[in-house]
């Protein structure tokens, strides 16, 4: 690499003087790098502000929504008093590294086990992620990149979605964004302490998800070719830094084998083709994209294709073009590798698995639509699109029917529970009530209860037999919709006893059902309800 390729990666505004002041040499005299005279107010208000909004977006609604079946499944059946056994709990019952787990039992021990507490590290993470977005596109491309790559995801409704979850997609987005920000510095200037940086950021990566090493290996592969590393010295340095994500790596086999693919069975069971077409659907409209119907996923992609379309048009300088061929590059193998793997019959291709991909596809989007020479036009259309972000996030915080299922309402129209009262459910909303319903447990298979009162619970679709009595000497008493969450209550005169196996196959819900009934074990964990 010539050292007027180089000076352009690192973002500097003039060429040094035994450089050609070709547009290879400068590439962005509006953008200095971070570190030549960009340390002003004027330079860095964006960031701030942009900052501001994200915390305010994930922050100030971070416990409005009910845990779901992954969310509530951590405080109820992985936390434990100690460290030991939660990491036990890891290795037997879920299917990503620890890391996340780690930190998250570190919250609950200062702070509880609420929503707003288990959501906390995901929403600090999220605002995290838009500081390093906006360095990410300094490097790539300066100013203009920075502001949009910051601001597309601070309103980008996938990754506020993930901001509020109680799972470790939102520490995924921000270490896969360190990571490329670290590969992006180490590319401009391979110093030793940038490389080692990189390092590290990889491994925290992959103690964060698996599917992180989709993204890292382009990367490494990409410092190992370049001819600058080999031209200073640093191929050892360079070992040396890949080598400890590769220990990394190596420490997780263990677990990858006692994990075995926990709860993954549910993506065997999507098609293939549905899942493909849900991975753009996931990143322009969000999780719950679908219920918002295909004008509005058009709309949304059309404003995206008009910005590329219009950059790609227009043209864009040699340093932009090579850096969005570098974005371009991590993107697709963050994406297709799983997607090879899933045709060759290893399957683990779940959209939300693609969280951290989705980093550099915003980097592209960042350096194209807002390139040099689309001007006020594509600083409009960059503005247009988070526009459209930031006003589904906000749908999903007015419409409930976006959001995730209300669990924490059907445990209180539920009420609470005795000896004489049984819960019917689904698989999903077993961890959920659990959680939100002191003393419920599972009642184990074969087992009988006496019980004066049988609340049914589910959603759509429903069995056609949903409203009849499960027994003789039962009627419905109650039946009640909390935003799309179904309950029937079906009452008798005195106790009856009732088998388990006739419960289970009462619940109201074509899908696997549960049964949950009163713990009297003084080990049962009140919750509070939220």
């Amino acid at each position: 690499m010539s050292d007027g390729r180089r000076f352009a990666l690192a973002g500097q505004t003039r060429p040094p003087a035994q450089a050609p002041a070709t547009e290879a040499a400068v590439p962005d005299a509006a953008a200095p790098s971070p570190g030549k005279g960009a340390c002003g107010p004027a330079r860095w208000w964006p960031l701030l502000a942009i900052t501001v909004l994200a915390a305010g977006w994930r922050l100030g609604t971070l416990g409005s929504q009910s845990l779901w079946y992954d969310e509530a499944f951590t405080p109820v059946h992985v936390l434990h008093g100690g460290l030991g056994a939660t990491l036990r709990a890891v290795a037997h019952t879920e299917n990503s590294p620890p890391l996340w787990y780690v930190l998250e039992w570190a919250v609950s021990r200062a702070f509880g086990t609420g929503a707003f507490a288990l959501r906390v590290i995901s929403a600090i993470a999220g605002i995290g992620a838009v500081v390093v977005a906006w360095g990410i596109g300094w490097e790539l491309a300066g100013r203009r990149a920075a502001i949009a790559m910051a601001l597309l995801l601070a309103t980008c409704p996938l990754f506020v979605w993930y901001s509020q979850e109680a799972r470790a997609y939102g520490l995924f987005v921000l270490t896969a964004a360190l990571a490329m920000l670290c590969f992006m510095r180490a590319l401009a200037r391979p110093t030793r302490a940038r490389l080692l940086q990189f390092g590290l950021s990889c491994a925290a990566a992959l103690l964060t998800h698996y599917f992180a090493v989709f993204l890292l290996a382009p990367m490494a592969l990409w410092l190992l070719g370049d001819r600058s590393i080999r031209e200073r010295g640093q191929l050892r340095v360079l070992a040396l830094a890949l080598a400890i994500p590769a220990l990394v790596g190596a420490a997780l086999v263990p677990l990858i084998v006692a994990q075995a693919g926990h709860g993954t069975q549910w993506i065997g069971r999507w098609a293939l083709a549905s899942r493909l077409e849900a991975i753009p659907q996931y990143f322009l409209t969000g999780y719950t994209g679908a219920a918002l119907g295909h004008g509005i996923e058009l709309l949304v992609f059309a404003i995206a294709l008009a910005g590329l379309v219009f950059g790609l048009w227009r043209g864009l300088e040699r340093r932009e073009e090579r850096s969005a061929l570098m974005a371009l590059a991590i993107a697709a193998c963050g994406v297709l590798a799983p997607i090879v793997l899933a045709l060759l019959g290893m399957d683990y291709l779940a959209p939300r698995n693609l969280v951290g991909a989705m980093v550099p596809v915003t980097a592209l989007l960042a350096v194209v639509i807002v390139a040099r020479r689309t001007g006020a036009v594509g600083a409009a259309l960059a503005g247009l699109l988070a526009l459209a972000f930031g006003a589904l996030s906000v749908d999903v915080y007015l419409s409930p029917r976006l959001q995730r299922g209300d669990w924490a309402g059907l445990a209180r129209a539920i009420g609470p529970v005795s000896a004489l009262k049984a819960v019917t459910t689904v698989e999903l909303g077993s961890a959920p009530l659990e959680y939100y319903i002191p003393h419920l447990r599972n009642l184990r298979r074969g087992a009988a209860v006496s019980v004066s009162e049988i609340d049914a619970t589910g959603y759509a679709p429903l069995r056609p037999s949903a409203d009849s009595p499960p027994a003789s000497g039962f009627h419905l008493a109650e039946r009640r919709d909390v935003h799309g969450l179904i309950l029937y209550r079906f009452v008798s005169a005195r106790p009856i006893v009732i088998s388990e196996h006739v419960l289970r196959r009462h619940a109201i819900t074509l899908a696997r059902p549960e049964v949950l009934v009163a713990s009297t074990s003084k080990g049962s964990r009140a919750r509070t309800m939220h």
